[in-house]
């Protein structure tokens, strides 16, 4: 039951999160969110039938082995807004803070999940490897959608 409040409570913090995409900027946000959808849903196959992550509560078990809710919505999501914030005019010190910090409360959230639900499992994973490929996605994303609306 708790894992289920959890898939939705996400479902409605992702929703809001796209309110926070200025109306100028809906367009980007949505080719953004499309981009990171062409890493995340292929990788997120990969991951679970290497048997390396297991979602044992989630949305449409019959349908998929991954998390729906993550790999196509709330990290697509956060890679939007990841993308229209991104500090272009920064420091290389100031980016990788400014992503370092996104990475580290998506891990620190995945964690918790780990640990106290039935979410997410790692089965042959850790959390560096979670930190680690969110970090290089957010980058390749940002990288494929600056391509994309350039």
């Amino acid at each position: 039951m708790l894992e289920t409040i959890i898939e939705i409570l996400a479902w409605i913090v992702g929703i809001m999160l796209l309110f926070c995409v200025p109306k100028s900027k809906r367009r980007e946000a949505f080719i953004s969110i499309l981009v990171m959808q062409v890493f995340t849903w292929p990788l997120g196959f990969i991951v679970t039938e290497l048997k390396l992550v297991s979602y044992p509560i989630r949305f449409f078990e019959y349908a998929t082995s991954s998390s729906f809710t993550f790999e196509y919505f709330i990290f697509p999501v956060i890679s939007a807004l990841f993308n229209i914030y991104y500090p272009k005019e920064r420091s290389f010190l100031q980016v990788l803070t400014y992503t370092s910090v996104i990475v580290s409360l998506l891990t620190i959230g995945e964690v918790i999940l780990e640990l106290y639900t039935d979410n997410i499992q790692y089965l042959n994973w850790d959390w560096y490897w979670s930190w680690l490929s969110m970090f290089v996605l957010l980058h390749l994303s940002n990288r494929t959608y600056n391509r994309l609306i350039a």
